[in-house]
C-alpha cells in the first residue's frame, strides 16, 4: 500500500514539473513516514547507532520519505507491536541488527508496512572493514529508496575523491563516502592535485603531482596501487574530463606559458591542440556524445563559460551572468557554474541552455568544483566559509541542500 502511494506522489508531483529550468520541487506533504530502531539483541550497539544515524540522514537527503524520531525496543526476531506504532502516525518501520563475525561487519535490517501489516524487506550485508559502516548504511537506504521504486539514490554508494592541502605545498588525494565519515588518504607526500575518476567504474583516476620535474599526469589504481605515467607538460597539466569510452582525456596546458585545452589519446599517446588563444582557456568538459566540449575562458577579459564544437573554429559564450565565472559542470541542457559576487564569495547558479531561466543555489561563502550526478538531480561541490572547507550536496528538484564539513585540510578540487 505505501509503496504505491509513495509512487504516485512522486508521480503527481513531476506531473508539476518545468523541464526546461529543472525547477521540480516536491513540497512532499503525503511522503511515508518511516521510523527506524535498533534491535536490542545487535552486538555492537556502538555501531549500530552509528549506522541508524546514517541511514535516517540518508533517507533524509533522499527527499522520499519522512524521518520519524520514534522507536521501540524491540528484537529483529520479533514482529513490532503495530499499534503503538500506528498511534505515532507512522507508515514504515525499519529495524536494524549488526554484528561482527571473523572480523566482518554485518548489517541485517527489516522493513515493515504498518498499513498491510506485513514485512516487505528482509536484507543482509557486510563488509570487511568496520570503518565502512557508511557504505553499509548508504546500500540499506538505496534498497529500500528501490523497493518504492523512488528515483534512484545510486549516486550515494559511489566514492568521492578529492584533494586536500594540509600544509605550504603539500596535498593529499582522499576518497571517502559522500559524507565525508568514511576516509582513505591514497596519494600522500608533496603536491597531488586534481583527481579524476578515471571511468564510472572508479577503479582508477587520474591526477597531477608536481613532485617531479614537469607537472605530470599520474594514473592510479585505488584497489592494486599500481601507478601509470600518462604524460607531462611545462607550467601545468590538469585532466579534467575523460570520454566516454575511456580512451580520451581532456587536458589543460601550458607549455608555452598560456593554458590551452588539449586532447589526449591513451592509444596512439599523442595530444591534439583543441584551442588557441593568447590567454586562459581551462577547466574543460566534454558535451553532446564527446563532440563538443565546455571550458572557461578569460576571452571576454575576465573568466566566463564557453563552448567549442571538436574539429570547427567557432567559440559559443553560454553564460551571460556574473562577471567571474570560473568552474562549471553540465548534464544534457543545462549548466551549473560558480559567479563572483564579492570579495571571496562565489555563488552556484543553474541555467538552461534551451531557455533564459536563472536559479540561485547557494547565498554565501566560496563555493566551486561543481559537479553533476549521472542523473542530473544533484550537485556536489565544495565551500569555503568561515575558515571551514565542506562538501556540499544540492538536491535540484527537492530545493533541499546540505553541508558535510571536513575535520582537516582545506578542500582543493572534488570528483565522484
Amino acid at each position: 500500500m505505501i509503496k504505491k502511494l509513495l509512487i504516485l506522489s512522486l508521480l503527481i508531483q513531476s506531473l508539476f514539473a518545468i523541464d526546461a529550468t529543472m525547477e521540480i520541487v516536491k513540497k512532499a506533504t503525503n511522503l511515508p513516514i518511516i521510523a527506524i530502531s535498533i534491535s536490542t539483541d545487535s552486538k555492537d550497539i556502538a555501531i549500530a547507532k552509528k549506522v541508524r544515524k546514517m541511514i535516517v540522514q540518508d533517507l533524509a537527503v533522499s527527499g522520499h520519505f519522512n524521518v520519524s524520531d520514534v522507536t521501540i525496543n524491540t528484537t529483529d526476531s520479533t514482529i513490532p507491536d503495530f499499534t503503538v506504532l500506528k498511534e505515532a502516525n507512522v507508515d514504515l518501520f525499519m529495524i536494524i541488527n549488526t554484528n561482527t563475525d571473523l572480523g566482518r561487519l554485518n548489517l541485517n535490517y527489516k522493513l515493515y508496512d504498518l498499513n498491510a501489516n506485513t514485512m516487505v524487506l528482509n536484507k543482509q550485508l557486510s563488509t570487511n572493514k568496520k570503518n565502512r559502516y557508511p557504505f553499509l548504511a548508504h546500500k540499506a537506504s538505496i534498497g529500500i529508496n528501490d523497493y518504492f521504486e523512488a528515483p534512484s539514490i545510486k549516486w550515494m554508494d559511489k566514492f568521492v575523491i578529492f584533494s586536500r592541502y594540509t600544509s605550504a605545498k603539500k596535498s593529499e588525494i582522499v576518497i571517502a563516502d559522500y559524507t565525508l565519515t568514511y576516509q582513505k588518504v591514497v596519494i600522500k607526500g608533496g603536491l597531488n592535485l586534481f583527481p579524476k575518476w578515471a571511468t564510472p567504474a572508479q577503479k582508477s583516476f587520474y591526477y597531477t603531482t608536481y613532485n617531479k620535474f614537469l607537472p605530470t599526469i599520474i594514473n592510479y589504481n585505488i584497489y592494486t596501487g599500481k601507478k601509470k605515467y600518462i604524460t607531462k607538460s611545462d607550467g601545468m597539466i590538469v585532466c579534467s574530463d575523460v570520454s566516454n569510452d575511456g580512451t580520451k582525456l581532456l587536458l589543460t596546458m601550458a607549455p608555452n606559458g598560456q593554458p590551452d585545452i588539449y586532447e589526449y589519446n591513451l592509444n596512439t599517446k599523442r595530444k591534439k591542440r583543441l584551442t588557441k588563444y593568447r590567454g586562459i582557456d581551462v577547466g574543460a568538459q566534454y558535451v553532446e556524445n564527446d563532440t563538443k566540449f565546455v571550458f572557461i575562458s578569460d576571452r571576454l577579459g575576465k573568466p566566463n563559460v564557453f563552448a567549442k564544437t571538436i574539429g570547427s573554429r567557432g567559440i559559443e559564450r553560454l553564460v551571460y551572468h556574473g562577471k567571474n565565472n570560473n568552474s562549471a559542470t553540465t548534464y544534457k541542457d543545462y549548466i551549473v557554474y560558480t559567479s563572483k559576487e564579492g570579495r571571496g564569495i562565489f555563488n552556484l547558479y543553474l541555467i538552461s541552455t534551451q531557455s533564459d531561466f536563472l536559479r540561485p543555489l547557494t547565498q554565501n561563502g566560496k563555493n566551486q568544483f561543481p559537479k553533476f550526478s549521472s542523473d542530473g538531480e544533484t550537485i556536489i561541490y565544495t565551500k569555503q566559509l568561515n575558515g571551514r572547507s565542506s562538501l556540499g550536496i544540492i538536491r535540484l528538484n527537492y530545493n533541499k541542500s546540505f553541508l558535510f564539513p571536513l575535520k582537516s585540510g582545506k578542500l582543493q578540487s572534488i570528483d565522484w
